[in-house]
């Protein structure tokens, strides 16, 4: 039998004290899918990938929540392929939430990659 997703990999959402998760803790849930979003220019990370979460329709004044960052030691490889225009191989979610922990490890993601539908 053949799966639709394999397990790629699982991290806890870094840089999120630096960025929209307050505003958007209301929101997450496990299971949650998020987006991925290369950022060429980051002066932090040659290898930044942001983690987004689309905002309401309500809310005019941005498209996405940036939520932090897949964490370095995670991302070189990703970061290659999304930068090649391979990011819908990728399925990311919010595997756990834990607001009892420290901001480092609140938010746990699972990253899975998906079956070419072509193949």
């Amino acid at each position: 039998m053949k799966t639709d997703k394999l397990f790629y990999d699982e991290f806890h959402l870094a840089g999120c004290q630096y960025w929209d998760v307050t505003e958007a803790w209301d929101k997450l849930r496990i299971g949650l899918k998020v987006k991925l979003e290369r950022e060429m220019d980051n002066r932090y990370d040659p290898d930044a990938i942001a983690v987004l979460l689309p905002c309401d329709d309500d809310d005019e004044d941005k498209e996405f929540y940036k939520l932090g960052y897949v964490p370095r030691g995670h991302n070189s490889d990703i970061a290659k392929l999304l930068e090649m225009g391979w990011g819908e191989i990728f399925e990311c979610r919010i595997s756990r939430i834990s607001p009892e922990q420290h901001y480092e490890n609140q938010i746990r993601m699972t990253l899975k990659i998906k079956r070419n539908k072509m193949g």
